[in-house]
C-alpha cells in the first residue's frame, strides 16, 4: 500500500523534499498557510491550513490517515509535528523533544546536563537584567539572541563598553523576534562557524558531513554561503563531529534528521544549537547529496515513515559551494551579466528580486537576494567559482 507523508510547509526550501518523496513513490500531502506557496503545486494533495495550529493540523492528519510527517528546513511547526507523532504513534521526535530542540534555553540546559560543549548562556528577565549580566557575568563580548527563532533573526553581538541605550535597542530587537518573548545573553565564541548534518535512526547517530559556513560577522552573523566537504583539518572535523553527537544524545532526539551548528575556538568545539530537522539554506536538501553521494532527503523521508534509511553512497561525491547574492541596499534598477550563470558547473541558481524591488540591508537570512550552487573537483575550487560568479552578476541599486 502506498504510504502517505504530510509535509508541513511548502516553501522553496521544502520543494526538494516534496519532489523526492513523490519520486520515491510516496503519496505527498503538502500543507501551508499560504495558498500561493510554491511547493503546493508539486504535491499529490495541497492543503491550506495554519501549520502552527496543533488542532487544525491534527485534524488534517487524521482525515488523511498519514503514515508519517516531516517539517523540513524550518522550526515554526516542530511542536505540531511532535504532537502528531505522539497522538498517531508515528516515527519521529515527540512533542517534548520538539520543545527542547526549538527552545535555546532548554537546549542549553540539556547540553550542560549531557556534557555537550556549548557557550555560557543566561536566560534574561528583561533588558535591565541582561545589562546587569553583561557587566557582571561576562569578561568579554556577548551575543543577544531570541530563545526561539532561526535564520539569524534578532541575533546581535554586544560589547561591555557600548552605550546602554544601544544595548537596550539590540535587546528589544531580539525580544521582538523571539516566539516565546524571551532573550538569552551568551558568551561570544570567536572562531569559524560550521554545521554538522546528521541522521538519527533507532538511537544511532549517523554523521554524514561537516559544512563550512561564511557569515557577515558581527553584529547579525547572517549566513552568506556554505561549502562541503569541510576545508578544515581532519582533527577539527572530528572534534566537530564528536561535539554534535554529544549534543544530539543530550537532547535525546531520535528517528529524525539533525542539523547541528557549531563554532571552533582554540581547538575546541562549541555547539550553538541543534535542530531536529533537515537544515535550511539548501544544505541538507542539495549540498549534502552532492558532496557525499548520500541522499539525505530520502533518508529523512524514510525515517519519518518508520523505514530504515539507506545511507550508502549513490552518486559521485564532489566539492560543492553555495553563495548568496547580497547587493547594496536600495531600489533595484537592473540586473546584468546573468549569462555567467550558464556554466555547466552551476547546479542551481535563483534571483529573488526583480527590477523595481527594494533591496534591504542584510540583517537576517530573509534579506538575501538570491543564490547560486556550484560543483567542482574540490570544495576550494567550488568556493572560488561561486565567489567569482556572485561577484560578476551586477545588481545596480539607487
Amino acid at each position: 500500500m502506498q504510504k502517505k507523508l504530510l509535509v508541513l510547509a511548502a516553501g522553496i526550501l521544502q520543494v526538494p523534499v516534496i519532489k523526492k518523496a513523490k519520486e520515491m513513490g510516496v503519496y505527498v500531502i503538502a500543507a501551508d498557510g499560504d495558498p500561493n506557496a510554491v511547493g503546493l503545486k508539486y504535491a499529490d494533495k495541497a492543503v491550506v491550513v495554519n501549520i502552527t495550529s496543533e488542532v487544525d493540523v491534527l485534524k488534517v492528519a487524521r482525515e488523511e490517515q498519514i503514515d508519517g510527517v516531516i517539517h523540513p528546513c524550518s522550526e515554526v511547526s516542530m511542536n505540531v509535528m511532535g504532537r502528531l507523532n505522539d497522538e498517531l504513534g508515528l516515527s519521529g521526535i515527540t512533542r517534548e523533544q520538539a520543545i527542547r530542540a526549538t527552545n535555546k534555553h532548554l537546549m542549553r540546559e540539556a547540553f550542560e546536563k549531557g556534557n555537550a560543549p556549548s557557550p555560557i548562556s543566561i536566560l534574561t528577565a528583561n533588558a535591565e537584567d541582561a545589562w546587569y549580566h553583561l557587566l557582571n557575568d561576562f569578561a568579554s563580548d556577548v551575543i543577544l539572541k531570541p530563545s526561539r527563532n532561526s535564520g539569524s533573526r534578532g541575533i546581535a553581538k554586544v560589547t561591555r563598553n557600548m552605550d546602554k541605550d544601544d544595548f537596550v535597542k539590540a535587546y528589544n530587537v531580539a525580544l521582538n523576534e523571539s516566539r516565546d518573548k524571551s532573550v538569552l545573553i551568551e558568551q561570544f565564541i570567536e572562531g569559524p562557524e560550521f554545521s554538522i548534518e546528521i541522521i538519527v535512526w533507532n538511537g544511532e547517530v549517523n554523521v554524514l558531513t561537516v559544512t563550512d559556513k561564511k557569515t557577515t560577522g558581527a553584529p547579525h552573523f547572517v549566513e552568506l554561503g556554505h561549502n562541503q566537504p569541510s576545508c578544515y583539518s581532519n582533527e577539527d572535523v572530528e572534534t566537530l563531529k564528536a561535539a554534535a553527537v554529544a549534543g544530539v544524545k543530550a537532547l535525546r532526539v531520535n528517528n529524525c534528521a539533525c542539523h547541528a551548528e557549531a563554532k571552533l575556538m582554540d581547538g575546541k568545539a562549541y555547539l550553538m544549537e541543534i535542530g531536529a530537522r533537515l537544515g535550511g539554506d539548501f544544505i541538507s536538501t542539495e549540498l549534502t547529496h552532492l558532496s557525499t553521494g548520500i541522499d539525505m532527503v530520502a533518508a529523512a523521508i524514510n525515517v519519518a515513515l518508520g523505514v530504515k534509511p539507506d545511507l550508502s553512497v549513490k552518486e559521485e561525491p564532489k566539492g560543492v559551494c553555495i553563495r548568496y547574492f547580497c547587493p547594496k541596499p536600495g531600489k533595484l534598477v537592473s540586473i546584468t551579466n546573468t549569462e555567467i550563470l550558464n556554466d555547466s558547473r552551476v547546479y542551481l541558481w535563483e534571483i529573488y528580486h526583480k527590477e523595481g524591488d527594494m533591496i534591504p540591508e542584510v540583517t537576517s537570512s530573509l534579506s538575501r537576494s538570491g543564490h547560486v550552487i556550484v560543483t567542482e573537483d574540490t570544495p576550494e575550487k567550488a568556493i572560488k567559482l561561486a565567489e567569482e560568479i556572485t561577484g560578476k552578476v551586477e545588481f545596480k541599486t539607487v
